[in-house]
């Protein structure tokens, strides 16, 4: 697919619709993301993709013979919504992630020029593209797990004129080969920081990942040390995946965030999110029903992973007068790595990561 073969004048309309909306939002304030948006087409990286219908999902695709389904493909393909791209046994593994919240996590990454970037998760390779045409393609690295995934990344990318260094590998360990990086950017979610993340970035540079369902911010101190809080954006990804995938399957939504200024609509209708199972009801025994479909609380239950009951995240959420997603953060040094409220080594803290059975929330850090 190139430019030239999507009608170009309604292609370059619809980028300009999405820039503004984006803008309208209070992001874009720095001119060189707001070219980058303007100028890379993400209709080159999204040629197919599911949508959600009443019956199961629609695929849409450039190659369709019906002109009224192309026109819908490329009108979704510049709507402020995330794409789902490829699921694999009933598992999302790609999707191209909601352009407003791929524009705020490219502003708090805070880069500048000259600066070097890790993304993990390739996935469609448009983030990569945003990148390149920020810092030039020499200075971005992007890792992605599934081989089918990076050759389809690294077409798009080609296809729009980038070319920045595409890897296979798991994204968990960092790609060292290009190491030190100046800032690392996640396109996936996780329970815990890899520390390899840490010894690849230079000292005083940033991660941003999501967590939990939140987007975390973090600063590297060196020696394996970082520190940061969360954005009050709530960001929902692929998980950071490892092992051989299969087949493809129906696919689910994904990059997409649920602030609470609604930016994409209603917050989920209770806390079962991805990587948190919903709580039974003998565990929710105190817990009022719009507590438990209050998104910041449910983010809570995702951040502890198991380790308080929504009882005991209910107790601490009343005791700290109902906190927003800024009052927490995570402090990591060396193989320790928590999650807090309001203060490192104040009483409300708990190790990250699966929950390991006789190891729980505790007044002081654990």
């Amino acid at each position: 697919m190139t430019e030239a073969g999507t009608q170009p004048e309604a292609a370059a309309a619809a980028r300009s619709a999405l820039v503004r909306a984006i803008a309208a939002e209070g992001l874009l304030a720095d001119p060189a993301w707001r070219a980058a948006f303007e100028d890379v087409p993400r209709h080159l990286f999204v040629p197919s993709y599911y949508l959600p219908v009443r019956d199961g999902f629609e695929q849409l695709s450039y190659g369709d013979p019906d002109p009224g389904v192309r026109a819908r493909w490329l009108s979704g393909a510049y709507a402020d919504t995330p794409l789902a791209i490829e699921a694999r046994d009933g598992e999302l593994i790609s999707s191209s992630s909601q352009p407003s919240l791929m524009a705020q996590m490219l502003e708090v990454l805070d880069v500048r020029d000259g600066h070097s970037v890790l993304e993990i998760g390739a996935g469609t390779g448009y983030n990569a593209a945003l990148l390149s045409h920020r810092l030039g393609a020499e200075r971005v690295t992007t890792v992605e797990l599934d081989r089918e995934i990076t050759e389809s990344a690294r077409g798009h990318l080609a296809a729009a004129g980038y070319r920045p260094e595409v890897v296979s590998g798991d994204g968990a360990h960092g790609c060292p080969a290009r190491a030190p990086y100046d800032r690392i950017l996640a396109t996936c979610g996780l329970r815990s920081v890899p520390h390899a993340w840490l010894e690849q970035c230079r000292p005083g540079g940033l991660v941003v990942t999501p967590l939990a369902t939140g987007l975390l911010r973090l600063r590297v101190r060196g020696a394996g040390q970082a520190e940061g809080r969360f954005l009050n954006t709530s960001a929902y990804f692929v998980p950071l995946r490892a092992g051989a995938p299969g087949r493809t399957k129906r696919p689910e939504t994904a990059g997409t965030s649920r602030p609470e200024r609604a930016r994409t609509g209603a917050p989920p209708q209770g806390p079962s999110l991805p990587g948190l199972p919903a709580p039974q009801p003998e565990d929710a025994e105190g817990v009022p029903q719009h507590i438990l479909r209050h998104e910041p609380f449910t983010f809570l239950l995702a951040l502890t992973a198991g380790r308080l009951s929504p009882q005991e995240a209910y107790e601490l959420w009343q005791r700290a007068h109902h906190p927003e997603r800024s009052r927490f953060g995570v402090t990591i040094r060396g193989a320790e790595q928590w999650a807090w409220l309001d203060d490192p080594e104040g009483p409300g803290a708990w190790p990250l990561g699966p929950a390991v059975q006789g190891t729980t929330w505790r007044p002081g850090r654990a």
